[in-house]
């Protein structure tokens, strides 16, 4: 697991006159991401190129140096972020073809692998991933970059027309500390979190940066743009397994690591099942206790889950830490998870998130298991089963991801900027469009918006920001290929509120556990906009009228009417809208200063 960057300038590779990018400003791209990559560092750079990597030593920790190189294929170098999981597998197949490596770190048979494959190497790959691979032989040179079919592990690039030059990161904040990246928030921005809550699909909330989509690789050749290309998903057979033991093959071969490793636990089902299944793996390799974390609230806040939390762990027999956040806290916690983030996300639970990861690492863990993407597989979503019932459900269900419904976004605006928003559309607007155009099978149509872009911009990109802001590794059983080929070959009943994982759950699980209605582990934001609260002044202040003024999007008015309503009434609509706005105003302020001094993103 790591963090990593690089460029390809026109002219790299003899192709005309090109420097050597300045080791100071390089410098400075690693810094902005060496928290996830505490471990190694390490750049090689030449004419019109450059090919870094911050390392957070897991697979073979003392072996894997990156750029990763191999003696006997001078100009092939490649890095890698994430886990190669059937790197043993491809080790044999490329050795049996002559090809030798020094140790049994996971990345190291990736120049081989792009000897022989060129680049479609990433489609013989299973893991999570972003991989960048510098082909520098005479009359070939081109940077390749790939992620996983899910998304698990992003890559951002900038492509400047001007000079040819294209750049890339793992996060934002280190991209922009490339000399020749200029961007500026997209005009939409505010549109999009309302309407989404986080840009979908390539698109950030940057303009001139995008986002490498799930399962794609993009080809970069000197001077030229880099062209996208879907891969074909990774073949795995769903084959006749129980949902059970499908699960348990993966957590199992997730939780093999050569450091100890530990759960998140929600007390939710998605969760509880990983925890189970972890524990009992532990159990029957004679490993320590597995231990597990639960993150909850100092007072009395509704729907505190570690009641639950604790009833999953007991049973699991596992070693509980029960993380107890302080309020006082909320308002710096905001500010460095938006930074981490780059980009405005309106879940609150990024708070929890990055305050959860905090404790693990200060436990001593390096590597988390979690439960993400079985609600977006299984059917967890209630928007998901109404729009399964529902006659005319688009409208509907693109309502229901959103932080502010249509009628209350365009109440907010003003007349200018909704206006803007009519003419050049909404980020809801190519939603519905999208899911009009996928024809009649509405289930399939749901499950591979959920899965293909929601799941990885909304949940995988903040669990990866923020649990590498604390040089954690996330693993996530849920979204191996074995699973996601046996969820999509179920019958669509069994998709229906994940009962195959209520299934599954039966004997693993506590009664309680399986009993309780669906909730989201996040903050309770509803009851924390209220009088007293130590989050209402900071949102206050950041939709303080005269910043909506100059910014020019919103009715000050409005919005201190939205406001009043949630203190006389507090509810989670209303709440939700203000968390939006506020994330949406701070992260304009991180953006000006994301050119400040390395360092700041801490």
């Amino acid at each position: 697991m790591c963090r990593i960057f690089g460029n390809l300038a026109a002219g790299a590779g003899g192709g005309g006159a090109a420097a050597r990018p300045d080791a100071a400003e390089l410098a400075a791209v690693s810094a902005r991401q060496r928290h996830g990559g505490p471990d190694e560092h390490h750049v090689l750079s030449g004419a019109g190129w450059s090919l870094g990597c911050d390392r957070l030593a897991v697979t073979e920790p003392c072996g894997g140096q990156q750029p990763y190189r191999l003696p006997h294929l001078p100009g092939i170098l490649a890095v890698l972020n994430g886990e190669i999981y059937n790197h043993t597998e491809l080790r044999l197949h490329l050795a049996a073809r002559g090809h030798r490596f020094p140790d049994r770190c996971d990345g190291t048979v990736l120049p081989a692998l792009y000897a022989e494959y060129g680049p479609a190497f990433a489609e013989h790959l299973e893991g999570m991933f972003a991989v960048a691979v510098l082909d520098l032989r005479p009359g070939r040179t081109q940077l390749v970059l790939a992620v996983d079919d899910m998304g698990m592990k992003p890559v951002h690039w900038h492509h400047d027309p001007a000079d040819g030059s294209t750049r890339f990161a793992s996060e934002i904040p280190a991209l922009l500390a490339f000399e020749g990246v200029r961007i500026a928030p997209r005009e939409d921005s505010l549109d999009t979190v309302l309407a989404t809550r986080t840009s979908f699909s390539s698109r950030t909330a940057l303009d001139g940066i995008e986002v490498l989509a799930p399962g794609a690789t993009a080809v970069v050749r000197p001077g030229c743009r880099p062209l996208v290309r879907r891969r074909a998903p990774h073949r795995a057979t769903a084959g006749d397994s129980s949902t059970q033991d499908v699960l348990r093959r993966e957590v199992r071969r997730l939780a093999e690591s050569e450091l100890p490793v530990c759960a998140i636990t929600s007390g939710g089902l998605d969760s509880g099942l990983v925890t189970a299944l972890a524990a009992e793996y532990a159990r029957e390799t004679d490993a320590p206790a597995l231990h597990t974390f639960h993150l909850t609230y100092r007072g009395r806040w509704p729907d505190s889950e570690a009641a639950h939390a604790r009833s999953v762990a007991r049973r699991a027999r596992t070693v509980h830490h029960e993380v107890s956040l302080d309020p006082d806290e909320f308002g710096s916690l905001l500010t460095r998870t938006v930074r981490h983030l780059g980009q405005p996300n309106a879940d609150p639970i990024a708070l929890s998130t990055y305050a959860l990861f905090r404790a693990v690492r200060e436990a001593g863990f390096t590597v988390a298991l979690a439960g993400d993407g079985a609600d977006e597989l299984f059917g967890g979503y209630e928007r998901m089963r109404a729009a399964l019932e529902t006659p005319e459900w688009v409208p509907a269900y693109v309502d229901a991801l959103s932080a502010a419904p249509r009628l209350l976004r365009e109440h907010l605006y003003t007349p200018a900027y909704r206006a803007y928003i009519a003419e050049h559309g909404s980020a809801a607007d190519r939603i519905e469009q999208e899911l009009r155009a996928c024809g009649p099978d509405r289930a399939t149509a749901l499950t591979a918006f959920e899965t293909r872009w929601r799941l990885p911009a909304y949940h995988l990109r903040r669990v990866d920001h923020l649990s590498m802001a604390w040089a954690v590794e996330t693993r996530l059983p849920f979204c191996q290929p074995g699973v996601v080929a046996h969820a999509r070959a179920l019958p669509p009943g069994a998709l229906r509120g994940k009962r195959a994982l209520y299934e599954a759950g039966r004997e693993l699980l506590p009664p309680s556990v399986l009993a309780r209605p669906k909730q989201p582990f996040t903050l309770p934001v509803a009851a924390m906009l209220t009088p007293g609260s130590p989050l209402l002044d900071t949102v206050r202040e950041l939709l303080s009228p005269a910043r909506l003024v100059l910014g020019g999007k919103l009715r000050a008015d409005r919005v201190r009417g939205l406001l009043a309503r949630q203190l006389e009434r507090p509810n989670q609509r209303d709440a939700q809208a203000l968390w939006a706005l506020a994330v949406h105003e701070l992260w304009t302020d991180v953006v000006q200063g994301m050119r400040i001094p390395v360092g700041c993103v801490a």
